[in-house]
């Protein structure tokens, strides 16, 4: 019986992780107020590392074409000096600037943001919806191949600001982007190409932790389980928010981090 309770928490700790990673409503906020309101020791950074890479291979999934597009035409013009790739390989170095901010920052204050409390991130889920709330109608003007140096490095000091339990990561920049007159549809892209680079540098930074980490032998296969249902609902998140973008709905994920953070201040 404790073997199949162990099953089922881990599985709904994936799938709670996996599909609140992609939308703007802060996964880790909630992994935080879980953990408060519930009373229960949640697995560790291994754990961690283990469901982000579930919601990074959703994201490469997704966005496959975008992905090999970039990286074949990007290598063309490094290696062929073939200008008619010139701006995506412009793209690449955009995203590569947009990720400093982020290593920076969590690298100086990973252990202040790590002792964020569930009250405090009720606080930050209400300054979510607030930032959500007022992008909720623009348009934006900028495609791909107007974005600035400046421009990514706004946006990847946003998704450095949302390291913080609460600000969502997804709706840190592309609140940031749409500020900065980006269009819907580049903005999300841009907001989850940019997210590869860093869920790839968490997972490498993890690597010796799970290596060194004496649970994951005998929990492989309750990390496999949580990891195959990051997986999977990290993917349909991403469609349901594309979707969302798409129709300009974001004003729903505000009302939603509004009243899930009140809730935090006055219960937890």
């Amino acid at each position: 019986m404790t073997e199949i309770y162990e099953l089922l928490k881990f599985f709904l700790l994936g799938l709670f992780q996996g599909f609140t990673e992609p939308i703007p409503i802060s996964s880790s906020g909630h992994l935080v107020m879980l953990q408060s309101l519930m009373d229960i020791d949640l697995p560790g950074l291994t754990f961690e590392a283990f469901i982000n890479f579930g919601s990074l291979i959703a994201v490469l999934i997704v966005y496959r074409k975008d992905i090999i597009a970039l990286v074949v035409n990007g290598s063309n013009y490094l290696f062929k000096r073939d200008q008619a790739y010139q701006q995506d390989f412009y793209y690449l170095f955009l995203l590569f600037i947009a990720t400093i901010p982020a290593g920076i920052l969590g690298a100086l204050f990973n252990s202040e943001i790590g002792a964020i409390q569930a009250q405090m991130v009720g606080v930050t889920l209400i300054l979510t919806a607030i930032a959500l709330w007022i992008i909720r109608n623009l348009k934006g003007y900028k495609g791909d191949a107007e974005i600035t140096w400046k421009d990514a490095l706004i946006i990847g000091f946003a998704q450095a600001v949302s390291l913080i339990p609460g600000i969502s990561r997804s709706g840190a920049t592309i609140v940031a982007a749409m500020l900065v007159g980006f269009k819907r549809s580049s903005a999300l892209r841009f907001s989850f190409l940019m997210y590869i680079p860093v869920s790839l540098g968490t997972m490498v930074l993890a690597t010796g932790d799970i290596m060194s980490d004496p649970e994951i032998s005998s929990q492989f296969v309750l990390y496999l389980v949580s990891l195959l249902a990051a997986i999977v609902s990290s993917y349909f998140a991403l469609l349901f928010f594309i979707n969302v973008m798409k129709a300009g709905n974001l004003k729903y994920f505000a009302f939603y981090c509004a009243t899930v953070g009140i809730l935090a201040i006055i219960f937890l």
